[in-house]
């Protein structure tokens, strides 16, 4: 019964990562025969697991969403990697009432529930070792991010009034297209139908979201991805800036973990691309390299260091 349970356990943990498995695929991975994989199948079934099958050539196996979906299986290294994501999330924001971040604070105590009781000391122990600091961010309504998540995935209309940063206060409609996470903020980028253009919304300024229900056909994004073409649009009020730094790229990545960075490694340092408002934030983190360096461009930014330099002296 022990090695039954093992099995039928371990099916489970494989089709509970999303993917579609061929018979021959699923019996490889898991070392049984398939006539053992088809009697497994059926004992998930029994559970009340939902597993498609398609047979025949081009057949799969499938677990699908139910009405009812049974308890997520998680072994030990998904439950500690939950933990301390639900821990980190928690960390970041006001946690006011509806928020992500006040659903992942309860998510947090309510984990170990449903944790096998040999894991329960281990995330206990973890519980006990954690300590985070409270990073001060706008909190985010849950419900919110829900109602446009439904809308991105049926591709409808939403409309939803928004607060700008000076206090302007307006009713939009979008096609939506996605949700994005990005310095702590996390953004709408949608096609704004009043104004027949791209735009980008801090979900945290976003009120009253409402799904339309009208079906719009996707439009090409005008880059390779939603964040690219955030950055792309921080970056037009900000100067690109490239140098080059005799330090490994790591070391690097460190001292410039705030900033907007594209690093590449170089035979005897690091190429290094940044996007910046001012002079000053390159020299705050050049700061903390104990190395030379090379300011290729902007020129205004290697002499207004050159300048700070010989102040220095």
């Amino acid at each position: 019964m022990a090695d039954v349970l093992h099995r039928v356990l371990s099916l489970l943990a494989e089709l509970q990562t999303g993917k579609a498995f061929t018979g021959e695929e699923l019996a490889a991975r898991l070392a049984v025969a398939p006539r053992t994989l088809r009697r497994d199948v059926d004992r998930l079934r029994s559970y009340g697991y939902p597993v498609q099958t398609q047979p025949g050539p081009g057949g799969y196996y499938r677990l699908a969403a139910g009405r009812a979906m049974p308890p997520l299986l998680l072994d030990d290294d998904e439950a500690i990697a939950t933990l301390l994501g639900l821990a980190t999330l928690a960390a970041v924001g006001q946690a006011g009432e509806g928020s992500v971040d006040d659903a992942a604070t309860r998510a947090y105590g309510k984990v170990d529930q449903y944790l096998p009781k040999r894991l329960r000391p281990r995330a206990a122990a973890l519980r006990a070792s954690l300590e985070t600091t409270a990073t001060p961010a706008p909190s985010t309504s849950a419900e919110t991010m829900s109602t446009l998540a439904e809308a991105i995935q049926h591709h409808h209309l939403v409309s939803f009034d928004y607060t700008r940063a000076n206090g302007t206060a307006s009713t939009r409609r979008v096609e939506p297209h996605r949700q994005l996470h990005l310095h702590l903020r996390w953004y709408l980028l949608a096609w704004d139908t009043d104004r027949a253009d791209w735009r980008v919304f801090r979900i945290d300024r976003i009120a009253e979201p409402r799904d339309l229900g009208r079906t719009f056909a996707p439009r090409p994004l005008p880059a390779d991805s939603g964040i690219d073409y955030v950055r792309q649009g921080m970056r037009r009020q900000r100067q690109r800036v490239v140098l080059t730094v005799q330090a490994p790229l790591e070391v690097v990545a460190d001292a410039f973990k705030y900033q907007d960075v594209e690093l590449s490694p170089l035979p005897e340092g690091t190429r290094a691309v940044l996007y910046l408002d001012s002079w000053q934030w390159l020299v705050q983190g050049l700061a903390f390299l104990d190395a030379d360096f090379t300011i290729h461009e902007p020129a205004e930014f290697r002499q207004a260091c050159q300048r700070f330099g010989a102040r220095l002296r």
